[in-house]
């Protein structure tokens, strides 16, 4: 008889079925020459990096591209906000991963002053037609916002200290995030509210537990997607993990405060 798996063993084994079936579906995505983009959003340090590491590990790098711009440069400043993420599209048979995206300014640029007043009303009143754009084009639209509690927070950027392959996850921001928590979770509450539509619904992942997180995203994103063989019986969502976005979310404590 076989020894019992350990949780660890559990974890390797769920997102090594799931990582054949995202070789799987990028084969369709291929093949129908679809065009899919997924932006994930969140707080500092709910994540993104790991999940996007685990989706992309075994795909095709030639089709495969993760978007993760710098802060824009003097003459980026002056341009259609959007355009700097316009060049970084998906083509026909790719799958694009922004990690963050044109909602920094809903997010850090509102939250640090980096953005005015109007710039962030205009922005806000934007971007619906915007996605709506990407989607009428035949741009599949799949966006994630990671959320985890100021505890779990406050412990990774601790741990960020003393992990060597982790330094340059280290920035300033990092204890501004701390300091400003609030003002984070009251800006969040805003941009989702205000930017979940027909055309780009937002996804809300409780991040506090990252391989539950991990896996769960995976599997949502499968089923967003979808493509032949698909073993649904992997793809069930844990709700407790992941769930569409409704403002009910923030009075259960599903969105962390």
């Amino acid at each position: 008889m076989s020894a019992k798996m350990s949780k660890t063993e559990e974890y390797e084994a769920a997102l090594y079925e799931l990582q054949i079936e995202l070789s799987k579906m990028q084969r369709h995505v291929i093949e129908s020459k679809r065009k899919v983009l997924v932006i994930l959003e969140g707080r500092d340090a709910a994540g993104k990096d790991g999940v996007i590491k685990r989706i992309t590990e075994h795909l095709s790098p030639r089709e495969t591209r993760v978007v993760a711009l710098s802060k824009p440069s003097d003459r980026e400043v002056t341009q259609f906000y959007f355009q700097r993420w316009t060049a970084h599209l998906p083509a026909a048979g790719e799958i694009v991963f922004f990690n963050r995206s044109w909602y920094n300014r809903a997010g850090v640029e509102r939250v640090m002053g980096f953005c005015n007043d109007e710039q962030f009303r205009e922005f806000i009143h934007a971007v619906p037609m915007f996605e709506r754009m990407l989607v009428e084009s035949e741009i599949t639209l799949v966006k994630y916002y990671l959320d985890i509690d100021k505890a779990e927070q406050h412990e990774r950027m601790e741990a960020r200290k003393t992990e060597p392959l982790n330094y340059w996850k280290i920035s300033p921001i990092d204890a501004v995030a701390l300091e400003k928590f609030d003002d984070y979770t009251q800006a969040r509450d805003v941009m989702l509210k205000s930017t979940h539509h027909k055309f780009g619904p937002w996804t809300v992942v409780n991040g506090n537990k990252k391989k539950p997180a991990r896996l769960n995203l995976i599997r949502h994103l499968l089923g967003q997607i979808g493509y032949p063989e698909a073993r649904k019986n992997l793809l069930a969502v844990e709700p407790a993990v992941v769930r569409a976005y409704s403002a009910q979310l923030v009075k259960t404590g599903f969105l962390h405060r």
